[in-house]
């Protein structure tokens, strides 16, 4: 199935947020936690993937650093994207 411009836009969006906490690792950190973790390419991110690959980030982010607060802070960041995002919901189940 090929990717739509909603999905990359989606894909753009947390790494966007993602930049702000990881700089410029933040594009290949993601691109690699939806490879690795959800076993798709990155351009094919879904609206309904986000919960799972929040998961994995609060992980990941939690070897790199003890600071609880920027983990919580960084995630609620990325789950408002579960909800600001309602076009992309219509490529899911």
């Amino acid at each position: 199935m090929m990717a739509s411009s909603t999905d990359s836009a989606l894909y753009d969006k947390v790494v966007r947020v993602t930049k702000v906490y990881l700089g410029p690792a933040a594009d290949r950190f993601i691109s690699r936690q939806v490879q690795n973790h959800l076993h798709k390419p990155p351009q094919e991110l879904l609206t309904s993937d986000l919960v799972k690959l929040i998961d994995w980030i609060r992980v990941s982010v939690a070897l790199l650093t003890d600071d609880t607060d920027l983990i919580e802070e960084y995630t609620a960041r990325l789950e408002q994207l579960t909800v600001s995002t309602p076009e992309s919901g219509k490529n899911g189940p």
